[in-house]
């Protein structure tokens, strides 16, 4: 599980980093951390640059990657409950994916009359803005949030609406694991809100988020709360889904 942990961290990196901050991100020992990347260098899933003394994901764990871009397990078994959520709804829905300190946006499914929004598939966005962002974000370690936004220079905006802070981001992401869902404001686009719910794969990891957008001025908090809880168990749905083991 250590070694799932650390690639999922040098996924989330923008470029290779040292082993002292993957320790520390991780809150592994040193001898504990070199142990797991040479036993992951030797696999292929990772690669020392000596020069610079970084680790960066190595080609085994492209392999891996582009093998589920083939398959797109997850899009596949989402679709329906999203469609689904949208179709009672009546307001646009997505499904997007953290990568580094954006989110992807992996399926766009739109409302019969709804106009297209800026979620489009492919989109990325700050994580820090988006409902889908600060949903995953809420459910990852504190340690990973950390190694994340070190700095005010991590944070951007949009409208000039959003965390520009750890301790910032940190208060929005307390108030989403105690609503159960995450939301935003105007962060994205102004007049319209989202509200945003992990997917949680059987460990617990947060693998994606699906939201609903719709415009602020026509939702009232009441409407909005539910819709949250809606979207919630949309992302408990996908999750089992998600997480069941093929027979053996």
């Amino acid at each position: 599980m250590q070694a799932v942990s650390l690639l999922r961290f040098l996924a989330t990196q923008a470029r290779p980093v040292p082993a002292a901050a993957i320790a520390r991100a991780l809150d592994l020992p040193r001898s504990t951390t070199y142990h797991l990347l040479d036993t992951l260098a030797r696999e292929g899933f990772v690669v020392h640059i000596p020069a610079e003394r970084r680790y960066g994901l190595g080609l085994s764990a492209y392999e891996l990657g582009t093998g589920y871009s083939r398959q797109a397990p997850l899009q596949r078994l989402a679709r329906l409950p999203l469609g689904q959520l949208v179709d009672r709804s009546g307001y646009n829905g997505h499904l997007a994916v953290l990568h580094g300190r954006e989110v992807v946006y992996v399926i766009e499914e739109r409302a019969r009359g709804r106009a297209p929004l800026v979620t489009d598939v492919g989109v990325r966005l700050p994580a820090a803005l988006t409902a889908s962002g600060r949903a995953i974000l809420a459910a990852l370690p504190t340690a990973h949030v950390r190694a994340l936004f070190p700095d005010a220079g991590a944070f951007v905006l949009r409208n000039e609406i959003g965390p520009t802070s750890l301790s910032a981001l940190r208060a929005l992401l307390v108030e989403a694991r105690r609503n159960g869902y995450a939301d935003e404001d105007d962060a994205i686009t102004p007049g319209f809100a989202s509200v945003g719910a992990a997917i949680l794969d059987h460990n617990g990891h947060p693998v994606a988020a699906v939201a609903l957008t719709f415009s602020g001025a026509q939702v009232d908090p009441e409407r909005r709360a539910a819709l949250g809880r809606r979207v919630a168990r949309t992302a408990r749905e996908i999750g089992l889904r998600f997480s069941v083991q093929p027979p053996g």
